[in-house]
């Protein structure tokens, strides 16, 4: 078959290799445009255009796919399939109706749950014991289209999302290579999803990952798993920014105010009381300092009286 793959982080890489691996005939790859990265603000390819030009694959980096150049441009490449793995925008109409047999989509989720952009964080913040991946048919909503395969992955309470989002673009990888033949073949029904059980998530944003002292510490800890790498989740204190990489839910009373250092726990490390619990610090990040024990931090903060996030 012609494909035509649309994808732009690391993890897209693993769908792009195994459809070059099962020997698909990839007709052009399209990706997000270089964009600066770093503290030199170098310009930076994203990581498909790095692995399709390894492979001597064609690559297209257009601003945007609404252009009706872009459309003809791709249009022209005549692909039998196409096959889309966190691209970056969402296909309209015009791109849609150009392959036969349309688009595949790995999304990270048991879909309907959890669609739009960032399903892994959504099932960690959620408590969810499992989750999974789905290889779909793209249609113009939003991860709405009828689903061709799925397979269950365990979430464990250690899941971290940017090490699970990796494995699970692994797992929708594999899954692809042996749906997409059966899928051309017809030997596979596409299946309405319900989209009464539908849960959306949403585009982070850099105050999400903002602690909030009043809420329960298994949010919290949450929190420090879900939003890594990014946006992490953070408190400040004495107005600097103070990342908590790593926590554990400890039971406490609330006899102090949400934020307050409250004593140690056995490892040494800083119990906060939150709204419900107390939350053990086991690493932070201080602004502008490599990652330590929350232990160490501790040691070096020299202060009798902690109270975090002001």
């Amino acid at each position: 078959m012609r494909i035509l793959f649309l994808g732009s982080p690391s993890f897209a890489v693993h769908a792009l290799e195994a459809l070059v691996a099962a020997r698909h005939e990839i007709v052009g790859v399209v990706t997000q445009p270089d964009r600066p990265a770093g503290r030199d603000r170098r310009l930076t390819p994203p990581p498909v255009k790095i692995a399709a030009l390894a492979h001597n694959l064609p690559v297209l980096q257009p601003e945007t796919l609404r252009d009706p150049t872009v459309v003809e441009t791709l249009s022209a490449l005549q692909p039998d399939v196409g096959v889309v793995a966190a691209y970056g925008e969402i296909l309209r109409r015009a791109v849609l109706s150009i392959p036969p047999l349309g688009y595949l989509n790995i999304h990270p989720s048991l879909l309907p749950l959890y669609r739009g952009p960032t399903p892994v964080a959504g099932a960690i913040l959620a408590g969810e014991t499992v989750t999974g991946v789905t290889i779909m048919l793209l249609d113009p909503g939003m991860d709405s289209g009828p689903i061709l395969a799925q397979a269950v992955v365990d979430l464990p309470p250690t899941a971290r999302a940017g090490q699970l989002t990796d494995e699970l673009f692994r797992i929708g990888a594999d899954l692809l290579v042996q749906v997409l033949p059966r899928y051309a073949r017809g030997e596979i029904e596409p299946r309405p999803q319900d989209h009464s059980r539908a849960t959306v998530t949403k585009m982070l944003k850099k105050e999400d990952g903002r602690i909030d002292w009043s809420l329960p510490a298994i949010v919290i800890e949450r929190m420090t798993r879900a939003y890594d790498p990014w946006p992490g989740a953070y408190t400040f204190w004495r107005g600097q920014p103070l990342r908590i990489i790593k926590a554990a839910v400890v039971a406490a009373e609330g006899v102090r105010a949400p934020g307050t250092v409250s004593g140690r726990s056995g490892g040494g490390h800083p119990l906060v009381q939150t709204g419900n619990d107390a939350l053990e610090l086991i690493e932070v990040q201080p602004a502008g300092r490599r990652p330590m024990s929350g232990s160490a931090w501790l040691a070096g903060v020299h202060a009798d009286d902690i109270r975090l996030g002001a």
